[in-house]
């Protein structure tokens, strides 16, 4: 239900408000899925490691991840603008650290900004599925994070279920071959069907701009 009031998010009794481009709207709040595949089992784990890291670190170090957080900037689903926790910048960091298969760190390293990435040729079809990118190859020590949608109609425009698919390796060339990790995900590709695509370059436990694209699965 579309309705005119001041911005809300979040769920209360039996509501959930939210936003879409058209505004704010409620709608009866949905029980949240817990399917327990693997993916979210890993996630949790990754999301456990970094909690009991953090308790570990000293002072000093939490200190400068307090430090490190308040100079990350996120945007909310209001569009409102925050900064991180240092707990929230720790394990964001050391997430996409564990995610691209590196260490995890204990001090706050420098503010990062990647590059931006530019988007190629997207080949999405029943025998094969890439994604050319320049720069190409990617600098020493970089990695490219690409994350994918479910398959969706034809018809959609948007999509804001995007997982990660596939980290590649270090100073990786184009193109990206996304199709194992994509057929594990959500399973063999569908002809006539629609698939989002948001793609980052990693450095040192940043993340950097994504770029975004969307391709039909063809024959």
């Amino acid at each position: 239900m579309k309705i005119l009031d001041v911005p809300q998010s979040g769920s209360l009794a039996g509501q959930t408000a939210s936003r879409n481009r058209f505004g704010q709207y409620r709608r009866t709040r949905s029980i949240p899925v817990n399917p327990g595949t693997t993916f979210q089992a890993l996630a949790r784990a990754r999301m456990a490691t970094n909690a009991a890291a953090w308790r570990a670190l000293t002072a000093e170090q939490r200190a400068a991840w307090h430090v490190l957080g308040g100079n990350i900037s996120r945007t909310d689903s209001l569009g409102q603008t925050y900064t991180l926790t240092g707990s929230q910048a720790y394990s964001s960091i050391n997430g996409n650290n564990l995610a691209a298969g590196n260490a995890v760190v204990g001090d706050a390293p420098a503010l990062t900004e990647p590059g931006l990435v530019t988007l190629g040729a997207i080949i999405c079809t029943v025998a094969a599925h890439s994604v050319a990118y320049t720069v190409t190859p990617l600098p020493a020590g970089e990695r490219l994070f690409i994350f994918a949608s479910p398959m969706r109609s034809a018809g959609r425009s948007y999509e804001g279920d995007l997982r990660l698919i596939l980290v590649t390796a270090a100073a990786a060339a184009s193109p990206a071959n996304i199709a194992a990790g994509y057929t594990a995900r959500y399973g063999a590709l569908v002809i006539g069907q629609r698939v989002f695509y948001s793609v980052a370059r990693f450095a040192l436990g940043f993340l950097g701009t994504p770029a975004a694209a969307t391709s039909l699965v063809t024959a």
